[in-house]
């Protein structure tokens, strides 16, 4: 019996456990891979229809919020973020990095009916090349990101939209009413613009209802060399992430390669007529490319301690904490990946060994700009790039169609692979995941994405073709083709006037990014590689950016709370509706194959 005399001491309650942190589960692993399976066999039909891939991250976020919520009510065990982050993240890898290579696919099916190709590639033959390169992609990125996310802190729009898409979803409606109700306005306005043009434009009263506006009262000849604006919100949400500096700096190339240039141009005899294609491959691609290039790699050189530094240790305390994936593992995994696409490539698609170890060491430098590019402005120049490969195996290898699109699509599907690589690591970063986690699903997600539009691009062309007056008109797969076409007939083909302002571009792209490191004036220095961008990307995508870009800045001036509270969720409901709606009726697209 308890001595009543002495004092009780109560036991304190002990304190609520944190909730799990689950992320590397079988559940999440296996939604993951059926995400990526659709995200695969649903981005060929995006990017041959609209010629660019819309923000596959948020598209993934959400597919994979849904079904992982679904499994959790069966197993009743409720879906952290972080299992949702690997899910979107696999999705991304399959849909924007290796689902967007279809185009390669379709510039190449183009020239075989020009008869200046025959390399007809079977299903096999497209998940053997798109799988090896696309995991060399990822593995040759894992080191970067120490630089480009920890260190300058890149915003990639599209990974900052994803994370905090996943932290909107992860806390539910009455924690986040806010971000939820600006990110599910921002969603429905966004698919709204987008069904009054697929469903209404050809209605007599709604003629008016384009994808592009010509802004014909700039120039006469707006609407061919695309100078206008789009008719939607998802470039408007992509300029609210970026922010003022870079939008402005894509506007200043805007002016400079399609207001004040194809003119002057055009009554030189250097370019043949005033439109779109035609100036842009003849001249204004390359004095784009050089500020890209210039400012991708000067930043980098300014850098290269950080860089030193990425490359040592990551096998040691920090790997085996879950931080980073391991350097060795890394190093085998180039060489195995690399070993296995010089074989494919030579034996299935005749190209020489050694020109594959060339390729892999240009994707290499093509990786580096694409992904700061991304970074800064949310466009991944990954064809553009490639366009600048096809000149480098113009001159290795003069008039050979084959190895011309073999190497440029190549390099740019490692190239795809390691920047969107990146946005995972930022929505990661966001989320609070593990690196080596979100490399995991990388690399599961790829293989999956390779056999998804191995199995969706041959349909796709079966039921509609490709470059004719179809659905699939796949605008970048002409340029691809367009200028393999041109560059068959020699390197000297090109006015010499674009290689001088090749050289031009490069040195003022130095020199603008040795400016931007000055912590005093570097704010007031417009981005060389936003200005080349801007050079390259139609007028009517830049626009509504460069609007969005001070829409941010003005808000975040007069009203700081509510731009910190909803410019982020909105921005990316601008970015997630219209990323849906497409993906909706690409699958209904696809449907229609099989009946």
């Amino acid at each position: 019996m308890r001595d009543l005399s002495q004092p009780v001491h109560e036991t304190p309650a002990p304190a609520p456990a944190p909730a799990p942190h689950r992320e590397l589960t079988l559940r999440a692993v296996l939604v993951a891979m059926c995400v990526a399976a659709l995200m695969g066999a649903a981005e060929p039909t995006v990017v041959l229809r609209i010629g660019y891939g819309p923000n596959m991250s948020v598209v993934s976020a959400f597919l994979g919020f849904i079904a992982i919520s679904l499994v959790g009510l069966v197993t009743r065990v409720r879906a952290t973020r972080w299992e949702n982050n690997l899910v979107q993240t696999a999705g991304t890898a399959a849909g924007s990095g290796v689902g967007f290579m279809a185009v390669v696919l379709a510039a190449i099916d183009m020239l075989n009916a020009r008869g200046l190709l025959n390399l007809h590639l079977s299903p096999l033959q497209i998940f053997a090349w798109l799988a090896p390169s696309g995991l060399l992609g990822v593995l040759l990125a894992v080191p970067l990101r120490k630089h480009y996310i920890d260190q300058e802190n890149l915003p990639f729009a599209d990974g900052t939209a994803a994370g905090e898409t996943l932290l909107v979803l992860d806390q539910g409606p009455k924690q986040a009413g806010p971000r939820v109700a600006a990110l599910g306005v921002g969603g429905a306005v966004s698919a709204l613009f987008v069904l009054l043009r697929q469903h209404f434009s050809w209605m007599p009263r709604w003629t008016w209802l384009k994808d592009e506006i010509a802004f014909t009262f700039i120039t006469p000849h707006a609407e061919a060399l695309r100078v206008g604006s789009e008719l939607g919100v998802l470039s408007l949400g992509a300029g609210l992430l970026v922010g003022l500096r870079i939008t402005l700096s894509m506007a200043i190339g805007l002016v400079l390669a399609w207001i004040v240039a194809p003119g002057p141009l055009f009554r030189a005899g250097l370019v043949p007529e005033l439109t779109f294609n035609a100036v842009l491959q003849r001249w204004i691609m390359w004095p784009a490319t050089g500020l890209m290039v210039a400012g991708g790699l000067a930043a980098l050189a300014l850098k290269w301690k950080v860089i030193a530094k990425t490359f040592q240790g990551l096998s040691g305390k920090e790997a085996k904490d879950g931080g980073d994936f391991p350097m060795r593992w890394v190093v085998w995994g180039v060489v195995a990946c690399g070993t296995v696409l010089a074989v494919v490539q030579h034996v299935s698609l005749g190209f020489p060994i050694w020109l594959t170890l060339v390729s892999i060491g240009l994707s290499i430098i093509l990786m580096l700009v694409g992904i700061r590019v991304l970074g800064e402005t949310n466009w991944a120049p990954i064809s553009a790039m490639a366009n600048v490969m096809q000149a480098v195996f113009a001159v290795i290898a003069p008039g050979h169609v084959p190895i011309n699109m073999i190497g440029s699509g190549m390099s740019g599907s490692v190239a795809a692979n390691g920047e969107h690589l990146m946005q995972d690591y930022r929505a990661g970063k966001i989320v609070g995941s593990t690196n080596r986690n979100l490399t995991y699903l990388q690399l599961i997600g790829v293989p999956i994405g390779a056999a998804a539009v191995a199995f969706a691009y041959p349909a796709l062309k079966a039921k509609y073709g490709v470059g004719g007056e179809g659905g699939l008109s796949s605008p970048i797969s002409v340029k691809w083709a367009g200028f393999a076409e041109l560059l068959a007939k020699g390197f000297g083909a090109l006015p010499p006037s674009a290689l001088w302002a090749l050289v031009i571009a490069l040195v003022v792209g130095v020199i603008l990014t040795l400016l931007e490191a000055s912590p005093r004036y570097g704010r007031f220095v417009p981005s060389p590689t936003a200005i080349g961008l801007g050079m390259l990307i139609p007028g009517f995508a830049i626009v509504p950016m460069v609007i969005g870009g001070i829409v941010q800045d003005l808000w975040k001036r007069l009203s700081p709370r509510t731009e910190d509270v909803y410019n982020t969720p909105l921005a990316s409901g601008f970015i997630t509706g219209e990323a849906l709606v497409l993906l909706i009726l690409a699958l209904a697209s696809a449907r229609q194959l099989f009946q």
